[in-house]
């Protein structure tokens, strides 16, 4: 069974993409041309840190979700092409996601995400 993300329950993407390495999370979604609406790349962190996120090459807006270790939801921005952030300390998997997400499944602060992050 292919992974899937949810948020309080609700599958919220199934075109799951995992960045484990550093490679693949400097890479990030640069010199894509879109994303589908189900998808999500999903950044593991090797242990909960302070995070900066970058939009440099990324030719499309989209929405950032940041969770803690247990996989809450402390904090989401939507961002433009171009445009760096700086979320808080303390986080463990950065989810990036087509713009309108956060508003489409009504995303808030100290929601759940569920997914199985050991998936291959």
């Amino acid at each position: 069974m292919l992974p899937v993300l949810k948020y309080d329950g609700v599958v919220i993407a199934n075109n799951i993409e995992f960045a484990r390495t550093m490679a693949k999370q400097a890479l990030g979604l640069m010199f894509r041309q879109s994303i589908p609406p189900d998808y999500s790349m999903i950044f593991i962190l090797k242990k909960p840190s302070g995070v900066n996120v970058h939009m440099l090459f990324v030719f499309f807006p989209i929405d950032v979700i940041f969770l803690n270790n247990e996989k809450k939801v402390m904090g989401f921005s939507g961002l433009k092409p171009w445009v760096g952030y700086k979320a808080m300390e303390d986080i463990k998997y950065v989810l990036e996601m087509k713009a309108g997400t956060i508003e489409k499944f009504s995303l808030s602060i100290g929601g759940q995400m569920e997914f199985d992050e050991n998936w291959k």
